[in-house]
């Protein structure tokens, strides 16, 4: 079963040249309900290649495909591989090859997430191309960017602990590590040590027990001692705790390093009874993906909590 990655994406709106974030979630709902009905002309757009879109409803939520249709100048061919016989496709007037993406539109931030099925499938920049080009918001220019997380390394000064903490370090900023003596520097210095040449990815976690309250405080020195390595890391992100006197503790989830937000899953083409459900299939993967990095979608476009 072959793994594929899921990208996730913001749609924001250009204005005098700038791209400026939607405050409000667009009526994706309405404007998928609205292209189901659409005749297929109406769902169609011709740039660098002929971009259609149809509509694919499950558990009762539209989503989107989105098909790059191969040019009838390609050369086709299928090959029965227990005969060796080659037979040529060929493309009529009324039909056409096609390469899909799926896309699903969260229900928060104007996020979209797309899973390409092969790499000539439409990228997020050809959705981009085709929602503009069928004007699927009549007036608005869109642009659709990358979700990159932003680094809030900041935060670990005002906070009062650390819950959790995951950090991945290339064996490049190892040796950055060789005179701190905190927790997580000696453990990822020892890994290297032992190991070699390696990327070390670490997850250290820290029950909401009362009594755990130090545990957490020496989790948060030990990463804010390595603060200025982990902002270089691959990846580096911490669930903080912040208190106030006399109030309930409070957690947040904390970037500590930019990054892009994707995530990779397995999709199977068929059910046990061979037949297709790789559409289904890369929904749930899509919308598995969003709920697993939810907190990090929301943080990276400003959209608040679920």
């Amino acid at each position: 079963m072959k793994e594929r990655t899921v990208g996730f994406y913001e749609v924001v709106v250009l204005k005098d040249g700038e791209a400026r974030r939607i405050p409000e979630l667009m009526d994706w709902d309405g404007a998928l309900s609205d292209l189901s009905q659409a005749p297929v002309a109406a769902r169609t757009f011709e740039a660098d290649s002929q971009l259609v879109g149809t509509i694919a409803t499950y558990d009762m939520q539209d989503h989107l495909l989105l098909h790059r249709v191969k040019d009838a100048g390609e050369w086709l061919s299928v090959m029965n591989f227990d005969t060796g016989t080659l037979r040529e496709l060929e493309q009529s007037a009324h039909e056409g090859y096609l390469d899909t993406s799926v896309i699903c539109f969260l229900p928060f931030g104007n996020v979209v997430g797309i899973m390409q099925g092969g790499v000539s499938a439409p990228s997020h920049k050809a959705l981009e191309t085709w929602l503009n080009g069928i004007q699927i918001f009549p007036g608005s220019q869109l642009q659709i960017r990358p979700v990159v997380t932003h680094s809030e390394v900041e935060k670990l000064k005002s906070a009062s602990g650390a819950s959790r903490v995951e950090v991945k370090i290339m064996a490049n900023k190892m040796g950055a590590l060789s005179e701190r003596r905190g927790g997580l520097a000696r453990t990822l210095r020892v890994a290297g040590e032992s190991y070699g040449e390696i990327s070390v990815t670490m997850i250290i976690s820290v029950p909401k027990k009362k009594e755990l309250k130090e545990h957490r405080e020496h989790l948060l020195a030990d990463l804010e001692e390595i603060s200025d390595v982990v902002t270089g890391a691959e990846r580096a992100r911490a669930r903080l705790v912040f208190s106030e006197p006399g109030g309930p503790e409070q957690t947040r989830l904390v970037e500590l390093v930019e990054h892009s937000i994707t995530a990779k899953k397995r999709v199977p083409a068929t059910d046990g009874e061979g037949r297709s459900i790789r559409i289904v299939s890369a929904v749930d993967a899509i919308l598995g993906a969003a709920a697993e990095h939810e907190d990090a979608l929301r943080l990276a476009v400003d959209a608040g909590g679920s």
